[in-house]
């Protein structure tokens, strides 16, 4: 058992504590906008931010996150209004399959918190999230039409 903190809201989840938080999320909290990518935190599927910083959920056990703000893709938008990083994914039509969007949303939205306007060198260093559609260049303008916002 252990009292994670996910959106804003305590829940208890009844998990070993060498749990994958990813799973945590997913499973027993039914927050599934938190992908499964390749279970080895390279992918970024599963970003969530754990204490304002983007941490790849499947990597991170649950007893390490006792105790910490989680925010999943469900928690980004704010008063009914998405997220500027929400925002600038649809205007700029980076989704194809979709499938990486919530960690790549994710990842993005704490790039623009800790460098409200990142060069394209920030955005190499800092989102490796593999999109196996090819949407980079659409990301990487959503990036600075979020930055721009």
């Amino acid at each position: 058992m252990a009292n994670l903190t996910i959106n804003g809201k305590t829940i208890n989840v009844d998990v070993e504590d060498d749990t994958p938080l990813l799973w945590a999320i997913r499973e027993n909290v039914g927050l599934t906008g938190t992908k499964y990518g390749c279970g080895i935190a390279l992918c970024g599927a599963c970003t969530v931010h754990v204490d304002g910083v983007a941490m790849r959920s499947c990597g991170m056990t649950v007893s390490e996150a006792v105790g910490k703000q989680i925010t999943t893709i469900e928690g980004l938008a704010s008063n009914g209004a998405l997220h500027k990083v929400q925002q600038a994914w649809v205007a700029n039509d980076v989704p194809q399959c979709g499938y990486c969007q919530s960690g790549m949303i994710m990842a993005v939205a704490a790039l623009l918190k800790e460098k409200p306007k990142p060069t394209d060198e920030d955005i190499n260093e800092a989102i490796t999230n593999i999109c196996r559609c090819g949407t980079f260049q659409q990301v990487r303008e959503a990036i600075h039409a979020a930055a721009n916002a």
